[in-house]
């Protein structure tokens, strides 16, 4: 979550959100769900990029960041498993 947090700082935005989840994961590079993707053949650039493009870049963060409603609920879940 803290690498989440320190992406969603990097491109300017003041919520984490799922996608900046998705890039702390890749990010990591060592857990279940970064294997997941790269056993799929997604390489972290290529997942970075895209996620970049989808979501574009904020124009700067304020000093509270906080949790979108989805992230939480994917927070959520992930700790009932």
């Amino acid at each position: 979550l803290a690498l989440a947090q320190e992406e969603a700082i990097r491109l300017g935005h003041n919520n984490i959100g799922t996608e900046h989840i998705l890039l702390g994961l890749i990010r990591e590079g060592e857990g279940i769900a970064a294997k997941a993707l790269y056993g799929l053949g997604l390489g972290s650039d290529k997942i970075q990029k895209e996620v970049e493009n989808l979501i574009g870049k904020g124009q700067e963060t304020s000093q509270i960041i906080h949790y979108t409603p989805r992230a939480k609920k994917v927070i959520e879940l992930s700790m009932d498993e």
